[in-house]
């Protein structure tokens, strides 16, 4: 298949090029900048997401496409920060159905980025594809992003909202983010550390996002993330175990508010996913269990 990616030289989107290049496809990359590493077999345009619609060039001949472009969100939430953080998800997404509008020929399918943070901070509550959107700023720019997203349809494009958990690579992420502090004896849990966390590995993101390609009846919103989400302190447990380090260190609620302000959400929120779309379609993880993800990844 020819596939384009936006958001290539992201974590996810770096993964899923040279995947998507070793099992034979066809890949445009798209990027703000060609990045270090980028692999001489796929093509690649740049395209700032907020400024301009992509190249022609780089949707022609697609069957599909994976959009990715989105502003890191583990960050400070300052003003200028937030308004960075909407408007590469929201505007470039309208900037590419745009540009989908515009062709002849359309990919059949497009696979398009959200997260879990629309269902907010739900404590408990197992939340399916089926849950309602929950409050607070994430769950804001993520309805506006599938919005943009889903005005694809109208166009005779299959859409698919991917609801992405956190996704676990030691080159990228939360996960990079967590080993330097964990691997020098200063991980520990976040706040009271009972809010729920939904992960998926890098693997199996990438195979689900073919997976979605390949399966014409998956359409609309889709949780990608394990079937067996963790709460803080299981994973922090279990990243401790695996990298044979004690992780007795405890970050209160207003040490990360101090830290990140409003975006403190992104560690507290309490988010326990399933991806039942997914697994009612018949997709078979290959690293299901947060401690044999983590052992793969982390060797």
């Amino acid at each position: 298949m020819n596939i384009t990616i936006t958001g290539a030289t992201g974590f996810v989107g770096r993964r899923a090029t040279n995947h998507l290049l070793a099992a034979g496809h066809q890949v445009h990359c798209l990027g703000r900048m060609l990045g270090k590493g980028m692999p001489s077999a796929a093509r690649f345009s740049i395209w700032h997401a907020t400024t301009s619609d992509p190249p022609e060039e780089s949707l022609e001949g697609a069957d599909a496409v994976i959009h990715l472009v989105g502003e890191p969100v583990g960050q400070r939430w300052t003003p200028a920060n937030k308004k960075r953080i909407l408007e590469t998800r929201v505007d470039g997404t309208r900037r590419l159905v745009n540009s989908l509008s515009r062709m002849e020929q359309r990919p059949k399918v497009l696979i398009s980025a959200s997260a879990v943070g629309i269902y907010g901070s739900r404590g408990e509550e197992i939340l399916t594809e089926r849950s309602e959107p929950g409050q607070g700023f994430l769950t804001d720019v993520c309805r506006a992003w599938e919005r943009e997203a889903g005005a694809a349809e109208a166009l005779g494009v299959r859409v698919v909202k991917l609801r992405l958990g956190m996704v676990l690579g030691p080159e990228g992420g939360a996960l990079a983010q967590m080993l330097p502090p964990f691997r020098v004896c200063l991980g520990g849990t976040f706040g009271s550390g009972t809010q729920w966390m939904s992960w998926i590995h890098a693997e199996d993101l990438i195979d689900l996002m073919l997976f979605a390609i390949e399966k014409p009846e998956i359409a609309g919103p889709v949780n990608a993330v394990s079937p067996n989400p963790v709460t803080n302190a299981e994973f922090t447990e279990t990243l401790a175990r695996v990298l044979q380090r004690p992780a007795v260190a405890k970050v209160p609620d207003y040490a990360l508010r101090l830290l990140f302000g409003e975006g403190a959400a992104v560690a507290l929120s309490s988010q326990r996913v399933i991806p039942d779309a997914a697994t009612k379609a018949g997709f078979e993880f290959r690293h299901p269990k947060l401690e044999g993800a983590l052992r793969n990844l982390l060797g």
